[in-house]
């Protein structure tokens, strides 16, 4: 296939044609930390489940999804290790020690789902783009889309009077030319503070 740089979208485009009879595609997805682009081969026809139990034990993918339950349940995107390691021997399936969960969140940061910085962690961008419609239809209630890009928003501002999320980078990108930031949905003040704007 040829292929244009300019023509990125068609070029993907073309190739998840080929892979529709495979059961996966190709989707784009966006760092929350810093905006860029990123691309993931997506495998369609597995739940979040089957896609991970070949890798893990039931007992560290339980520990991901308490993880992630308190990474998506939180304000800011984030859970800290203390709160994370607490988990470990509160499993179902079977117990871990604080030294054998600090070695499985290693593992899924260096496999990709789950990001570090200083002892607090977030989704990856490979796992958002691959569990992006899990997470959304698991967590109904609080999972929320960006209001600017409509992809999956984990660490996010929210709009105080209407409640619209919108990612820190699309936040940056939005608020940048203007001189009163308003929310796009319903006009109001942004009270949160503008990333990368000295206040």
């Amino acid at each position: 296939v040829y292929y244009a740089h300019d023509k990125l979208d068609d070029f993907i485009s073309t190739i998840n044609s080929h892979l529709q009879p495979l059961f996966m595609q190709i989707r784009k997805g966006m760092s929350e930390g810093d905006g860029r682009a990123h691309y993931a081969l997506v495998n369609l026809a597995e739940t979040e489940i089957t896609k991970m139990a070949s890798d893990y034990t039931e007992n560290e993918l339980e520990l991901f999804r308490k993880t992630m339950d308190l990474i998506i349940l939180s304000e800011n995107g984030f859970a800290s290790s203390t709160d994370i390691l607490n988990l470990a021997d509160q499993l179902k399936t079977k117990k871990m020690k604080k030294k054998e969960a600090e070695q499985v969140l290693k593992v899924f940061v260096e496999d990709k789902w789950l990001s570090e910085r200083n002892g607090e962690y977030t989704l990856h961008t490979r796992c958002i783009i691959e569990m992006e419609q899990y997470i959304l239809s698991n967590y109904q209630d609080v999972a929320r889309k960006c209001n600017i890009c409509h992809s999956l928003a984990i660490q996010s501002q929210v709009c105080e009077s209407c409640g619209i999320g919108m990612h820190l980078p699309c936040v940056r990108k939005y608020f940048r030319a203007q001189t009163e930031p308003r929310c796009p949905q319903c006009n109001d003040f942004w009270s949160c503070d503008i990333p990368g704007t000295k206040q």
